[in-house]
């Protein structure tokens, strides 16, 4: 890959905040485990394993949150801010403070320790770790067909397929008191994300392996679900179907062309990253000869071949920092802008650095030494499909990145604008996205087995979802307290 300095000249330099100068470098991508052939146990006995599950930790159980009375999520956030780009805190602090609903989605790290006390099935399934219903949205496929999944694998580790469910369910409760909805409302849609759940992890389990590994959600599943389900009736369902074509539209359009307008622009005979400080800023990058092609070159190495002689045709244009989303505020994210055939030809690749999981304190420690393989690794097993430039490296000081594509056809639900029935259905299919990406990665037959038929799991999560909710706006009012007096700094830039 031939690149441009900032000044330019041939070759470039990036480092990235706290990151030193030395060369970036990867470790060697893992050839993959043995094969062993695991004992297949009968599908009865592995219902068994899940009825029996159901005797140690019966289905209402989920109902209980019970947290240790000398609980501090304050101090588990600082604790988890301490190698976070210090300058960067106040702007998280501001995105959290804003409401419960955005305190909920920076805050993984909190419900990991709450959840350790939760009871546990011991089925366990590859987890998002981070399964809020914002984590949830629209992408294209490398067949540029529009797919619905979790797109936020942050946190991904092997472990209790319920924590999973629950992080869902709670989300629902928030996002529905958000826009306002009662108790009878809020409890309809966490169970009707766990219902989705509960169904279709029943329907895979009875599908074949590969039926179940190529398992997507299209726009057109959505389109028929939505049908199904009576959401498109009558007067009112003429106005939804418009909002889920234009949702469809827009995710179409994403694209580099459109980043590119968006990010950049030219600048002296020169396109450019455009600032936009503290969310984007070139000021924190030094640009000089070798390392940018180094850091793509380790990061080239984790692609297959012909993925590395496609990205070898794209050339270096500009890269600056870039803050995203709430919860990864602080960690070092940046963007680089590649021209291909040529300047409306664009590639813009997201660096994200990878730190350990925040359920790992409660877990196995992952098997992969660089967390961003974790990452990569763990998107891959859960997605049906995924972006077909997905990789990592480990950069100067030992830190760990991933690498994808920032906008690829992506499309989101604004969830902020639903009414109960829309965000009902929204929650489903969630539902359903989690249980594809559980099923693909653990045992289906025992996970639906002891969810059985009825909705008794539903229920309890929705009891279990209230109760977080609560103390989820108990936790959001002592973190504006914090704020208040002075123990957390808070941006007025958010």
């Amino acid at each position: 890959m031939s690149t441009t300095g900032a000044n330019g000249e041939s070759g470039a330099h990036l480092a990235v905040p706290g990151l030193g100068d030395a060369p970036a470098s990867a470790a060697t991508p893992q050839a993959g485990d043995a094969w062993t052939v695991r004992p297949r146990l009968p599908r009865a006995e592995r219902e068994g394993i899940g009825r029996s599950a159901r005797e140690r930790v019966p289905r209402a159980s989920h109902a209980a949150l019970e947290l240790p009375a000398d609980r501090d999520p304050i101090e588990i956030l600082a604790a988890q801010e301490r190698e976070r780009l210090q300058e960067l805190l106040p702007l998280r602090h501001a995105r959290m403070a804003s409401s419960p609903f955005a305190y909920y989605r920076g805050t993984p790290a909190v419900m990991a320790a709450d959840l350790k006390n939760t009871p546990q099935t011991g089925i366990a399934v590859q987890l998002c770790g981070d399964a809020h219903l914002s984590n949830f949205g629209l992408f294209g496929s490398p067949e540029r067909t529009l797919v619905f999944d979790a797109n936020d694998f942050d946190e991904t580790l092997p472990g209790p397929w319920e924590w999973d469910v629950k992080r869902l369910a709670a989300s629902m409760v928030i996002a529905g008191r958000a826009n306002g909805f009662g108790p009878g409302r809020n409890r309809a849609v966490a169970m009707s994300a766990v219902g989705g759940y509960r169904t279709w992890m029943g329907r895979y389990a009875a599908m074949g392996l590969l039926d179940r590994h190529y398992a997507s959600i299209t726009g057109g599943d959505i389109r028929d679900a939505a049908a199904q389900s009576g959401l498109l009736a009558g007067t009112a369902g003429a106005g939804r179907r418009r909002v889920i074509n234009q949702m469809f539209r827009k995710a179409r359009q994403r694209d580099g062309i459109r980043a590119l307008g968006s990010l950049t622009a030219v600048v002296d005979g020169r396109r450019v990253i455009l600032d936009d400080p503290p969310a984007v800023d070139h000021a924190a990058f030094a640009f000089g000869e070798g390392v940018v092609q180094q850091f793509f070159e380790a990061y080239r190495a984790t692609l297959s071949e012909h993925l590395r002689e496609f990205l070898q045709q794209y050339r270096f244009v500009d890269a600056a920092l870039k803050v995203v989303g709430v919860g990864s505020v602080g960690t070092r994210c940046a963007i680089v802008v590649l021209d291909g055939r040529d300047e409306k030809d664009p590639l813009i690749l997201q660096i994200k650095e990878a730190t350990a999981s925040v359920l790992e304190p409660y877990l196995s420690p992952s098997r992969h030494e660089n967390h961003g393989q974790r990452v990569v690794a763990g998107q891959r097993r859960m997605q049906a499909t995924s972006d077909i430039l997905l990789g990592w490296t480990r950069g100067p000081e030992g830190r760990d990145y991933y690498v994808r594509q920032l906008w690829d056809m992506k499309g989101s639900v604004d969830t902020a604008a639903l009414a109960a029935p829309g965000l009902s259905f929204y929650g489903s299919v969630c539902g359903w996205a989690l249980a594809r990406a559980h099923a693909r990665t653990g045992d289906a037959v025992a996970i639906a087995a002891y969810l059985g038929a009825s909705d008794r799991f539903d229920g309890a999560l929705a009891d279990f979802a209230e109760a977080y909710a609560d103390q989820n706006a108990q936790d959001h009012a002592v973190y504006l307290s914090a704020i208040s007096n002075g123990r957390i700094s808070a941006s007025a830039d958010a």
